[in-house]
């Protein structure tokens, strides 16, 4: 047994009273040697045990008051039944992720998971401190009420979130609250994909998990849509793949109208290929029909449609440049002409421009004398000469054996797209891209990877056409790097989101969302959820326990047994009402026994 308030222990020192009370009714009588007292002598004789036992009793009665008023004003708790609950800090963890929508019995899981949280909150007192963690990790307080409306508000996601964070979160915020009997209830589907890694937690609060016994339905659902290139001009194509046990039909759509209709195979990937009449930056989607679960049954892409860029390529730039524009020239990439110069910087003339250190040294200081000339606010720097690794976009495991460093001249509004430790290598901004070594296998190994071809063609493309941009994609509420220049994201109805900082959250809806600077679109930012998330498999019950690692977890199939046990599961009750029904019996008995002595006083 512990107490909630033990200092009101304390109030059992009372109990003296009762005791002095019953010594100083003691009765120290005198011993009178004359007949007329021998009649009362007789008579006391004759009723002194009776009144030793009823003082004795009132005695006794009197202490159990003063002992039961202290400890129930000492709130005690203990692992016995008792009425109600004793106060408790629960944490409702609601699974709300995209796989929750699916429609079981008629119904949304989600639902189901939300009426059984409203259960819960009816068993809740005043005295209880409840929270609800949605799997997006937003942690919801306040009273019994607040609690209900904040339940129907909860919307199924358009991804995945964390539920295992969610969880960690739940148990962090109970065990932070100050009160002895603490809970974390938590309502999922148990999916496979979700529950992925254990949930690595500190905390000993009790886990009470509750996921569906029986099996998911049957999904089909489009796992993956890309434009191919980003970039068409005009011709491209858009390759699709779909989770199904058989074929299905797909609607390709791009903006308003259907662009074309096809079947999916399992396991295959199925092309489009198009040239257009739309110009400019364009969505589309990969549709098929609806089923249990309708969120993964679309998916998004972006692409921008226009002519191919006209490139000229200058002596200096070296031979691995023009086999490359060569190679995009075959393919109707990019066309002759003198729009863009792929060039070394020391012989560019104008913007936009592919600029590269050139290859004799010598003619450094005349490339930072174009740079100055042509507003680019970068200028190379001393030589590195160090084996080094470069990471960034397109590009993996590239060797960088010499490189020039790159030097900021003021405050530069760039993107850095690949640095070699922690310096930048490839820096882009309007109307240039600026790279840190020659375009030599002496200098870099960057001309004779595989990703060469696909990142020259991108960065002529995406960073130097007459639209620049580029298409990113990311997760509903992903943390997204800003790219330069670009000041708000527009929806396709239209409304604009202002940005500021270096990055921003993606939006919560699965679409395709426009980068725009000023009056222009400069890019898309496309927003699809995990493929994982449209795998329904579930985890056995002992399994997914074991996906929780903390002292207490338990996992129950039962709805009645959840609900039940959300807060009966902490496995302390209040001992306060039996103490006070106690005490009224107490008092009950005491007043009859002091009734009784009084009708025996001799």
């Amino acid at each position: 047994m512990s107490f909630l308030a033990p200092w009101f222990l304390a109030l059992g020192a009372a109990v003296v009273v009762p005791l002095l009370i019953h010594l100083l009714r003691r009765r120290i009588g005198l011993q009178v040697d004359f007949p007329a007292a021998r009649y009362l002598a007789r008579a006391e004789r004759d009723h002194s045990r009776t009144m030793r036992m009823r003082n004795l009793l009132l005695m006794l009665l009197r202490v159990v008051t003063v002992l039961l008023l202290a400890m129930a004003a000492a709130r005690p708790t203990a692992r016995l039944a008792g009425a109600g609950h004793a106060p408790t800090a629960l944490a409702i963890v609601l699974d709300n992720s995209m796989s929750t929508s699916v429609v079981e019995d008629g119904a949304p899981l989600l639902a189901r998971l939300k009426d059984m949280a409203s259960d819960v909150l009816a068993s809740a007192t005043p005295e209880d401190r409840v929270w609800i963690v949605t799997a997006d990790g937003v942690v919801r307080g306040g009273g019994v009420s607040a609690m209900r409306e904040e339940l129907q508000r909860i919307r199924p996601l358009a991804g995945s979130g964390a539920v295992h964070d969610a969880v960690a979160r739940a148990l962090a915020t109970v065990e932070a609250s100050g009160l002895e009997a603490r809970h974390v209830a938590v309502l999922t589907d148990g999916q496979r994909t979700e529950w992925k890694s254990p949930v690595q937690t500190r905390g000993e609060s009790p886990v009470l998990v509750w996921a569906p016994d029986e099996s998911p339905p049957l999904n089909r659902a489009v796992i993956a849509a890309e434009s191919r290139p980003a970039r068409w001009t005009p011709r491209g194509a858009v390759a699709a793949r779909a989770l199904s046990q058989d074929s299905i039909t797909y609607r390709m759509g791009l903006g308003d109208r259907t662009l074309a209709r096809g079947t999916i195979a399992p396991g295959e990937e199925a092309i489009v290929r198009a040239a257009p009449s739309e110009r400019g930056w364009t969505g589309g989607v990969i549709e098929i029909e609806p089923d249990e679960l309708v969120a993964d049954n679309i998916r998004h892409f972006a692409l921008w449609i226009g002519p191919a860029p006209s490139v000229t390529v200058t002596p200096g730039a070296g031979i691995f440049a023009r086999n490359a524009i060569d190679v995009l020239r075959s393919t109707e990439r990019v066309a002759d002409g003198v729009g863009i110069q792929v060039a070394s910087a020391d012989e560019a003339g104008t913007l936009p421009a592919l600029l590269f250190p050139p290859q004799d040294a010598v003619r450094l200081g005349a490339a930072n004398r174009v740079l100055e000339r042509l507003g680019v606010p970068w200028r190379y720097g001393p030589a590195r000469r160090e084996a080094a690794l470069a990471h960034g976009e397109h590009l993996r495991d590239v060797a960088v054996s010499l490189r020039y460093q790159l030097v900021p001249h003021g405050v530069p509004d760039s993107d850095t797209l690949a640095m070699v430790g922690r310096e930048p290598w490839i820096v882009a901004g309007t109307g240039y891209v600026l790279v840190g070594s020659p375009l030599a296998p002496a200098a870099t190994s960057l001309p004779i990877t595989a990703g060469f071809l696909p990142w020259f063609g991108d960065a002529i493309a995406s960073r130097l056409n007459a639209e620049p941009g580029a298409v990113r994609y990311a997760l509903p509420g992903q943390r997204v790097p800003r790219p330069a220049g670009v000041e708000a994201i527009e929806s396709g109805t239209g409304n604009r989101t202002m940005l500021s900082g270096s990055a921003f959250d993606a939006p919560t809806v699965a679409g395709v969302y426009f980068m725009v600077r000023g009056a222009r679109r400069v890019g898309a930012l496309v927003v699809n959820p995990e493929s994982d998330e449209s795998r329904l498999e579930r985890w056995p019950a002992a399994e997914l326990g074991a996906r929780i690692v903390t002292a207490g977890a338990r996992v129950v199939r039962r709805r009645d047994e959840w609900v039940r046990d959300a807060f009966a599961g902490v496995a302390r009750r209040s001992m306060v009402f039996p103490l006070l029904l106690a005490l009224l019996l107490v008092l009950a008995a005491e007043t009859l026994a002091a009734a009784g002595s009084a009708r025996v006083q001799p």
